[in-house]
């Protein structure tokens, strides 16, 4: 476990924060959807044959140039469009930009670039124009690999698919890449475009719910697949303090873990849970009196909203009141690889805004003495800490823990 001292070496600031999501380009129009109670969830038309469930999409996305060589998917194109808003107020000219790294995850990749048709004729539909580099696009390294493409960017370049962890853990692994001096700077998030292949497996695991999702109520039935992408701007505090950087706030812990118990069931006493959060206060020198809130994985699964609920229940039972909980999947469902990176955007905004956002369509909440469980209204409160949790099939967990900009 790393112990992390209290010192702006050691404390990761961030300096940009781009967002692609159901409600549109930039963190303005994620915080005023949400702050409008919106849901982005309607009937999905269209996706395959016989389907029927509930989607969110992104309806804007502007055009990026193909070519013959090197064509970009939708999952490609969210990225390289959360990662321009992202770098907007940035110097690009300057070397600390040119040897940035990049940590994408996604899980889709290029998938979303495959017809359905292809099943009757795979060879005919490869040869078609640009079949070939619809392939190249498939590797989920390819959505890395874009963003690193596009900006000239010549440090390290990693792809992460850790199922529905990998937002968290690319935002955790560019922090631990910070740390060991591996680049200046860190261009981390997620993307995932909504796929029919995607939505066809979920449904096959009888994991969907055909209405609009509800995360942590004793009714819920399944989830909802949105797509988006998130890609936030990291640094070292001491670098950003260095070149008079703005700082929109500062991740101040993170951990990752894994169950080991089930390829897709959380471990259900949420122990594995449990531990990677406290791995991450460790490293954040937090108490849970500290966590002002917590932006829940909070898919609507029956396994894992109960398997959260004890860990949360494991974690703060000792806190001397309930820890306020919400689930953003609530407003735009669940975006794969990209869902904790933009979670982590929502946290930093719930930080930055003194504003919690509650949990959609939550009417008998899972019962819990150590949760809060905010759902009805918007709350404005000081949140101090805040916290984003990730899991993900294979019993992968990560969590990170944010704080304000310093002074």
């Amino acid at each position: 476990m790393t112990d992390i001292k209290p010192h702006t070496k050691k404390i990761i600031a961030v300096t940009g924060i781009g967002v692609v999501t159901p409600y549109g380009i930039g963190m303005a129009s994620l915080y005023e959807g949400l702050l409008a109670g919106k849901s982005c969830l309607v009937p999905a038309k269209n996706i395959f044959p016989n389907f029927e469930g509930t989607t969110a999409t992104v309806s804007t996305l502007g055009d990026l140039n193909n070519s013959p060589d090197f064509r970009h998917s939708r999952s490609d194109r969210l990225a390289m469009v959360a990662a321009e808003d992202a770098v907007a107020e940035l110097d690009r000219q300057q070397s600390w930009f040119r040897e940035s790294g990049v940590v994408m995850a996604s899980t889709v990749g290029g998938l979303s670039e495959i017809d359905p048709t292809i099943m009757q004729n795979p060879s005919a539909w490869y040869r078609q124009k640009q079949g070939l580099a619809r392939a190249r696009t498939y590797a989920v390294g390819h959505v890395a690999t874009s963003v690193g493409k596009h900006f000239a960017l010549e440090g390290p370049c990693c792809a992460v698919s850790v199922a529905c962890a990998s937002g968290g853990m690319a935002i955790a692994l560019a922090a631990n890449m910070l740390l060991d001096g591996e680049a200046p700077m860190v261009l981390a998030g997620g993307s995932d475009a909504l796929c029919p292949f995607t939505l066809s497996g979920f449904n096959a695991l009888q994991s969907l719910d055909k209405e609009p999702c509800r995360p942590f109520d004793q009714h819920r039935k399944g989830l909802n697949i949105g797509e988006g992408a998130a890609v936030l701007v990291l640094e070292t505090l001491d670098a950003a303090v260095a070149r008079g950087a703005k700082v929109l706030g500062t991740l101040r812990g993170w951990a990752m873990t894994n169950d080991a118990t089930h390829p897709t069931a959380p471990q259900k006493q949420g122990l594995g849970m449990a531990d990677c959060i406290n791995r991450a206060m460790q490293m954040a020198q937090a108490s849970a009196d500290d966590i002002g809130y917590v932006n829940a994985h909070g898919t609507g699964t029956p396994l894992n909203d109960i398997a959260e609920a004890n860990a949360y229940d494991i974690v703060f039972r000792e806190r001397s009141r309930p820890i306020p909980v919400s689930s953003t999947k609530s407003y735009f469902g669940h975006c794969l690889g990209s869902a904790g990176a933009i979670e982590a955007a929502i946290t930093l905004a719930s930080i930055q805004s003194e504003t919690i956002f509650p949990t959609l369509r939550l009417t008998n909440p899972i019962p819990s003495a150590s949760v809060d469980w905010v759902r009805d209204t918007v709350r404005h409160q000081p949140v101090g800490m805040g916290m984003s949790v990730s899991l993900g099939f294979g019993g992968s967990n990560a969590v990170l823990i944010f704080g304000s900009a310093p002074a």
